[in-house]
């Protein structure tokens, strides 16, 4: 194959050979990129080889046109049948012709619903033989919009929460009473980091940016206390309620760091013993509750029984041997999750895939019920959830679709001023030209299982909908290159999901992102993802309130930067430094350099701005009438949306994670919040940090 041949083949799977870097430099990915990211794909890459058409679905967005066309599966006649078939039953006959190896169909109703139909071309001529058939997917030219006025609500990492009733990790329950203490300070939302089901093997592994599934719930969020088994099963309680375990839930709940695998030790023992409760007295014989869990299980495969008949396979598997870490270990036999071996597991095991289906009932149920709490507190957005641009390459969801994902590819960010090495996540993506089947079912099923129970929810990494770093495994970030993605489908059926579900859309777009991204997005109505941090004039200053776009979401930072008071005191490059994590000496130099200089130009922003008075010597620390001024300073802008972070609110120094470190140098996903939830009220801060938000007119009135 000749090198125009090679790229001509990398255009039409949307494989970049060119792109712009950091600095704006021409990079060319190199050959042996090319056929490995072409080869992950499974392309062939022998130009003689034949490639089929496929029919692409028919996606629009707003009206629909009057006319489409659809490939012709075989030679068609003159006597041509189409119809529109609609989601609600609904058929809408049309006209159809042949023009070469395409039909054009006319007399489309410019008002078709919106919503997943079906257009099916006949030959009359040859029995009624279909000829062309395609999905038709009409969606809305927007997303779902907040309403008015301008809404405010914590970030809050469930895990963190500590209550004196909860097992050493925050769960559904808090997240309720998070809800209602928030509202009655006139909070619109709770934000929450992924609740994406991780590996139950591996409960040491706590990043939910790099889960088993983003369509299932990580178990070890369930009230234990909460579920009706443990009310009627009296030998747990009397279990739970003895000294020891007492004593146990007392240290799990001091520790100022989870304790993933105690919490998880603790918590599925006696989730095992109410499941043996369940499974004797609602299942066989089957009653109320488990026919609740059979329709549960029927109506979400993706959500919940794919990721149950993977954790059951997992545990079998590990416990015979524990360097099992994921299904590509598996024996081949298992690896296909709808082969005929994994089918009789599924039978011979019944008793535990329904163990952990029990489990992804019982958090979509809690979760629900914290949903409904929210919304019963006056929330006008209730939960805002929150999904990872990735899975993990040995879990749940790629077993389940392996077919879609290019498993021998990582995502992950090229080099920059940074990452002069770039970055590589770990994470297989979806191939571009797999994701159409079916009308985009794999998008489709993700979105619906994120915005569940939600009424906003954060994309991580957005632009991803328009193109992806990919790196061949085996190869440095340096060797790899972009792929691009059908951008303008995936945006509008995002918008359809979102009005069907009510749910608004925040797009995370920092760092480097296309200007055509940052268009689009706006366009269809998603929110842009504002860091106070990043926010600059021209001079190095902070932006003042007013340059903010009123289509976003504003917070002075993130779980990848500094609280506010580490961005004061520099704790996160004292970190940095101690660990050695700068790529150059340079670049901490410059870091040092930045940080001395945003102290006084925040200082002077809110001065400008009225909110404090300038400061001479500055501070060690800043005071907590300077971090209410910060929030007063956001809460100023024309954004609809605002969160603050309860680390900020409560004095914490130390980032929630700490990019470019692992576990073993930092406790990343791991750090509590200071104070137990029941004292949130009484303590005055939050409350004192709400009223400043409130008296900038965001919130109720």
């Amino acid at each position: 194959m000749t090198a125009e041949d090679l790229d001509r083949l990398c255009a039409e799977h949307g494989i970049a050979t060119h792109y712009r870097d950091f600095w704006q430099r021409e990079r060319t990915a190199p050959d042996a990129t090319k056929r490995a990211l072409l080869a992950a794909m499974g392309v062939s890459q022998d130009r003689r080889a034949p490639r089929a058409p496929t029919e692409r679905p028919l996606v629009f967005r707003g009206q629909a046109p009057e006319s489409i066309e659809l490939h012709a599966r075989h030679g068609a006649g003159a006597t041509l049948h189409a119809r529109l078939a609609l989601e609600s039953g609904e058929r809408i006959e049309l006209a159809a012709h042949a023009h070469g190896d395409r039909i054009v169909c006319s007399g489309v109703p410019r008002s078709v619903p919106f919503g997943y139909h079906c257009v099916t071309v006949s030959d009359a001529a040859h029995g009624g033989a279909v000829v062309a058939t395609a999905p038709f997917i009409a969606c809305p030219p927007r997303c779902h919009a907040p309403p008015p006025p301008r809404h405010f609500g914590p970030a809050l990492q469930l895990y963190a929460v500590r209550s004196r009733r909860n097992w050493g990790i925050g769960d559904f329950t808090d997240l309720a009473d998070a809800a209602e203490i928030v509202a009655r300070q006139g909070a619109g939302f709770v934000g929450l980091n992924p609740l994406h089901e991780l590996f139950i093997d591996r409960p040491d592994e706590p990043s939910p940016y790099s889960p088993s599934s983003r369509h299932a719930v990580n178990p070890l969020y369930l009230d234990i206390e909460a579920l009706d088994d443990y009310a009627e099963c009296a030998d747990v309680r009397k279990e739970v309620e003895a000294p020891a375990f007492q004593a146990e839930l007392s240290t799990l709940r001091a520790a100022p760091l989870v304790d993933y695998a105690a919490v998880s030790a603790a918590k599925l023992r006696v989730l095992a013993r109410l499941f043996t409760h369940f499974h004797a007295t609602q299942l066989e014989p089957l009653h109320e509750r488990g026919r609740a869990l059979r329709a549960f299980a029927d109506a979400h495969r993706d959500l919940a029984l794919h990721p149950a008949l993977f954790d059951a396979l997992q545990a079998a598997l590990r416990a015979a041997d524990p360097a099992v870490w994921g299904w590509p270990a598996w024996p081949a036999h298992l690896r296909d999750c709808n082969g005929a071996p994994v089918h009789e597991f599924a039978r011979t095991h019944r008793r535990e895939v329904d163990f952990f289906l029990y489990l992804q009932w019982q958090c979509d149920r809690q979760l629900e019920q914290a949903a409904t709490r929210a919304r019963h507190g006056q929330m006008a957005i209730g939960l805002y959830r929150d999904l990872a641009v990735g899975a993990n390459p040995g879990g749940a969801e790629t077993w389940c679709d392996a077919a879609r994902f290019a498993l021998d590819v990582h995502v992950g960010a090229p080099p920059d001023e940074f990452n002069q090495n770039g970055q590589d996540w770990g994470l297989p993506p979806w191939i571009p030209g797999r994701l159409p089947a079916g009308g985009y079912a794999p998008w489709v099923a993700l979105l619906r299982a994120n915005m569940r129970h939600a009424g906003g929810l954060r994309i991580d990494h957005v632009m991803a909908l328009m193109r992806l770093f990919w790196i061949p495994k085996g190869m440095q970030p340096s060797d790899g290159t972009y792929v691009h993605y059908p951008f303008d489908e995936l945006l509008s059926i995002l918008a359809l999901e979102s009005v069907r579900h009510g749910c608004i859309v925040v797009g995370e777009d920092l760092g480097t992102v296309p200007d055509e991204v940052r268009t689009a997005l706006r366009d269809v109505g998603v929110h842009s993802y504002r860091v106070l941090y990043f926010e600059r004039t021209a001079n190095g200053g902070f932006a003042p309130p007013d340059a903010y776009p009123a289509q976003a979401l504003v917070g002075i930072t993130t779980h990848d930067l500094p609280t506010l008071q580490g961005f004061w005191c520099g704790s996160d490059l004292a970190a940095r430094d101690e660990l050695d994590v700068f790529p150059t000496q340079d670049v901490r130099n410059e870091q040092y350099a930045g940080r001395a200089a945003a102290r006084p130009q925040l200082l002077r922003a809110l001065h400008d701005a009225g909110l404090a008075s300038a400061a001479d010597p500055l501070p060690d620390a800043l005071p907590f009438d300077t971090v209410r001024a910060v929030h007063a300073y956001l809460a100023r802008t024309p954004s609809a949306l605002m969160a603050f972070q309860l680390e900020d609110v409560f004095g914490v120094t130390e980032q929630i994670n700490l990019p470019a470190t692992t576990n073993a140098q930092y406790p990343n996903w791991r750090r509590k919040l200071p104070i137990d939830l029941e004292d949130w009220a009484s303590d005055g801060r939050l409350a004192a940090i709400c009223a400043a938000i409130r008296g900038e007119g965001r919130g109720p009135s």
